[in-house]
């Protein structure tokens, strides 16, 4: 019999699950020339992937937010019309591991700030939404700074409202931010290392995998 110690198991996307850089750098690429700044330097491309993009654009491109907001709802037009899975692949192990911590019964939500409905278009591309008890991503408004903390309470809200035991949550995630949100909610995280994580993001994780059979043996126990 398979068990787990955590009682529910959220997890980001990008950079955990699904690896969507192909997509997502030209597209911030392409703005930052169609506004006329300067394309992203070479030891900060994968710092944009994983933070909520309205961020990356004022705090690496150096925007102010009014400037910001237009260059996001640029990069989410640009994102609609390629296709959200568009570019996508997931990880090797990762899905498999998901479908595992179903069949064992353990609940699992996504809680990213990828908008929502990219989440999800990800998610049914590729099958695995009916393996998530709950799917969340950021408000799809490229006016609204949609941190993890937010994303991870309205997942952490809607697990709890569906009957879900959310007394010891585990979110799994490859970035600081993830770690930074989830603790507000008192959120143990395990750090994967196979995303775009600097080697000091992983301070404050409880425990780090270096890939999905490592991070197996932290979800599941035979």
């Amino acid at each position: 019999m398979v068990n787990s110690p955590w009682t529910c198991v959220l997890w980001d996307v990008d950079g955990t699950i699904a690896d969507a850089s192909a997509g997502i750098l030209p597209r911030i690429a392409r703005v930052l020339d169609d506004i006329g700044r300067p394309p992203m330097p070479e030891d900060q491309v994968e710092l944009w992937i994983g933070p909520p993009m309205l961020e990356s654009f004022q705090k690496l491109a150096g925007l102010p937010l009014e400037e910001a907001k237009a260059a996001v709802a640029r990069y989410r037009g640009l994102a609609a019309q390629e296709g959200y899975a568009a570019s996508v692949r997931l990880y090797e192990g990762v899905p498999e591991l998901i479908a595992q911590l179903h069949d064992a019964g353990v609940p699992q939500s996504t809680a990213s700030t990828k908008p929502g409905n990219q989440v999800r278009a990800i998610l049914d591309h590729y099958e695995l939404s009916p393996l998530f008890a709950s799917i969340h991503g950021a408000i799809p408004d490229a006016d609204v700074l949609d941190t993890k903390s937010d994303v991870l309470g309205r997942a952490l809200d809607d697990l709890r409202a569906t009957g879900v035991d959310v007394s010891n949550p585990v979110l799994i995630g490859d970035r600081h931010h993830d770690i930074d949100g989830a603790a507000e909610h008192g959120v143990p995280v395990i750090y994967v290392r196979w995303g775009f994580g600097q080697p000091d993001e992983e301070d404050g994780a409880v425990a780090v995998a270096d890939d999905p059979q490592q991070l197996r043996m932290l979800l599941l126990a035979d």
